[in-house]
C-alpha cells in the first residue's frame, strides 16, 4: 500500500469515527458531519452511498432499544413519501457533473444546518400533509446529498416532539430511507480493508460517543455537531465553485 493510499484510508476511518461519535453523542449528526468530508475524499457518488450505508447501520443498532417508541401513524406517511422521491435524488447524482454536484450538496447541507439552527417554525409542517412534505424532501436530499435528517428535525420541532420522542422515530426513518437510498444508488466500491476500517471506526465512534454522552451538555454537543456540519458544507460549496 502506498503512503498516499494509507493516508486516504486513515482519513476515511477518522471521518467515519467522528460521524459515529457525534451520532451516538447527540442522536443525530452522522450525515451532517461526515458527508461533506466523505464527498471531498471519495467523490460525490461514493461519498453519499457510503454515508447512506453507515447511517443506516447506525440507525439499525440504535433502534434496537427504542423501537417501542416509534410513532407508526406518523412514520408511515413520512417514509412512504421518502420512497417516492429517493429515485429523483439518485437520478440527480448520476446526471450532474462533479463540480455542480459538489455545489448542490454543499448548499443543501449548509441550508439544512442553518434551518435547524434557527429552529424554523413552518405552519405547513403539521399533520399528515406536513409528514408527507418532510418525508418527500428528506428522501430526495438523502439520495442526492446523503443528508435526509434535517427535514425530519424541522417536522419534529413543529410537532413539539421531545428529544426522547424524536430519537427513535428519526432512527426508524433513517433505517428505511437509507435502505431506499442504497437500493437506488448502489453500494460503495471499497476494498475489503477499507470496509474493515469503516466497521472498526463505527464501533469505536459508538463507544466514544456513548462514553461522552453523560459528560457533555446536550445543547453544547448539538452546537458542535452543527458547527462542524456548517463548516463542511461551506468548504464543499467552495470546492464546487472552484471546479466550475
Amino acid at each position: 500500500m502506498t503512503s498516499g493510499a494509507g493516508t486516504a484510508d486513515a482519513a476515511l476511518a477518522g471521518i467515519v469515527l467522528l460521524g459515529s461519535c457525534v451520532q451516538w453523542l447527540t442522536g443525530m449528526g452522522f450525515a451532517l458531519v461526515a458527508v461533506p468530508a466523505l464527498v471531498l475524499l471519495l467523490g460525490p457518488a461514493e461519498g453519499v452511498v457510503l454515508a447512506n450505508c453507515a447511517a443506516g447501520a447506525i440507525s439499525v443498532v440504535g433502534l434496537a432499544s427504542g423501537w417501542r417508541r416509534v410513532r407508526l401513524s406518523t412514520m408511515v406517511p413520512l417514509c412512504a413519501a421518502a420512497a417516492c422521491t429517493v429515485p429523483a435524488g439518485a437520478w440527480l447524482t448520476r446526471r450532474l457533473p462533479e463540480p455542480a454536484l459538489l455545489l448542490t450538496m454543499g448548499a443543501l447541507v449548509t441550508a439544512a444546518v442553518l434551518l435547524v439552527l434557527r429552529g424554523v417554525r413552518v405552519p405547513a409542517l403539521h399533520g399528515t400533509r406536513g409528514a408527507l412534505a418532510a418525508g418527500a424532501t428528506g428522501g430526495f436530499m438523502n439520495a442526492a446529498a446523503g443528508v435526509g435528517g434535517p427535514p425530519i428535525s424541522l417536522y419534529a420541532v413543529n410537532a413539539g416532539w421531545t428529544v426522547r420522542e424524536f430519537v427513535p422515530n428519526a432512527q426508524f426513518y433513517g433505517v428505511l430511507v437509507n435502505a431506499f437510498s442504497v437500493a437506488a444508488n448502489g453500494v460503495p466500491k471499497l476494498a475489503a480493508p477499507q470496509w474493515t476500517s469503516v466497521a472498526v471506526a463505527m464501533t469505536v465512534g459508538a463507544l466514544v460517543g456513548r462514553g461522552l454522552a453523560g459528560r457533555l451538555p446536550e445543547p453544547r454537543a448539538r452546537l458542535l455537531v452543527l458547527g462542524l456540519a456548517l463548516a463542511g458544507g461551506v468548504v464543499t460549496v467552495g470546492k464546487g465553485i472552484w471546479g466550475l
